[in-house]
């Protein structure tokens, strides 16, 4: 059966990635790179900078960059990487995304601007403004469960006229919005929800954009081939073998916290410390953690 596989500018594949802390609360560079080795050796084929996921609202504008230039450094031959360029200040958001792309980003993440909820004229405008502040393919993000405001149709569609604006992350929950959207923009769109990700997919979707992949990027690749491919019934009980590893780093609703407790578990970074307002898992979150990533075989997939 021919490939049904979409276009892909951000690749198939991409986890939202956390940044690696010290116990001070520092940058944890090493871990960092041991981290963006360790996925792109999984299969990534482009990683998230600088998200929400990253905990891009506690860290700075020197940190971002040195982040950046150090995961270019070690795997920007082999995947895209995306800098996150997001804020409620318009000015903020277009230095953020002006440094991503001095430091060596290939492609930026461009979120509507959360918590002062703008106009939809508005959030065209601070979106324009970043894009326009540099030279990087953009991928939009759709979240308004976060960020309070969405992208409308009508900004979508200004917005998809731009010749570098390529792509959607989708995490409004709706797919088939998105898939209406879809067709009608020509856009690019890529599943920001790890409980939908199949639907994305079969959708067409050209990717995910996941946290969940953090431990197991690798059968989000598999699922990938398989719905390439035409084999719905391996992707959907790939999809059905990751429920419990997704419920246990997302039920909660704290993917950043719970994603680096697995990975400091499995020893691919060596702390999981995150910066206030996050807090870390309680005893009893870690022994839960453990147990699913222990019945899952994830707890053997180290890579140092």
């Amino acid at each position: 059966m021919p490939s049904l596989s979409p276009s892909r500018t951000f690749g198939s594949v991409s986890v939202a990635m956390v940044t690696p802390m010290n116990s001070d609360g520092s940058i944890d560079i090493p871990s960092s790179r041991r981290l963006a080795r360790h996925l792109v050796k999984s299969g990534c084929d482009a990683l998230v900078l600088n998200g929400t996921t990253g905990e891009s609202p506690t860290t700075h504008q020197p940190e971002k960059d040195e982040l950046v230039a150090a995961i270019v450094d070690e795997v920007g031959a082999e995947a895209m990487i995306i800098a996150g360029a997001g804020s409620n200040d318009t000015a903020h958001a277009v230095r953020i995304a002006e440094a991503a792309q001095r430091t060596g980003a290939h492609g930026l993440l461009v979120v509507s601007p959360y918590y002062n909820r703008p106009s939809q004229e508005g959030v065209y405008q601070h979106i324009r403004a970043v894009v326009d502040s540099v030279d990087l393919p953009v991928m939009l993000y759709d979240i308004p469960g976060r960020t309070g405001v969405a992208i409308g149709d009508e900004i979508l569609d200004r917005l998809a006229e731009h010749p570098r604006v390529l792509a959607v992350k989708d995490a409004t929950g709706d797919v088939a919005q998105g898939f209406e959207r879809m067709r009608r923009t020509g856009l690019e769109f890529y599943s920001g929800d790890d409980a939908l990700n199949l639907a994305w997919l079969t959708h067409g979707a050209s990717g995910v954009v996941s946290v969940v992949g953090h431990v197991v990027a690798g059968r989000y690749v598999d699922m990938v081939r398989a719905i390439d491919a035409g084999d719905l019934a391996t992707a959907r009980d790939l999809s059905a073998g990751l429920t419990p590893v997704l419920d246990a780093l997302m039920g909660g609703g704290q993917g950043a916290v719970m994603a680096k407790a697995a990975l400091a578990l499995q020893g691919i970074i060596a702390r999981a410390t995150v910066r206030l307002p996050l807090v870390e898992p309680s005893d009893t979150e870690i022994s839960d953690l453990r147990a699913v990533l222990r019945a899952h075989g994830l707890l053997e997939e180290v890579t140092t």
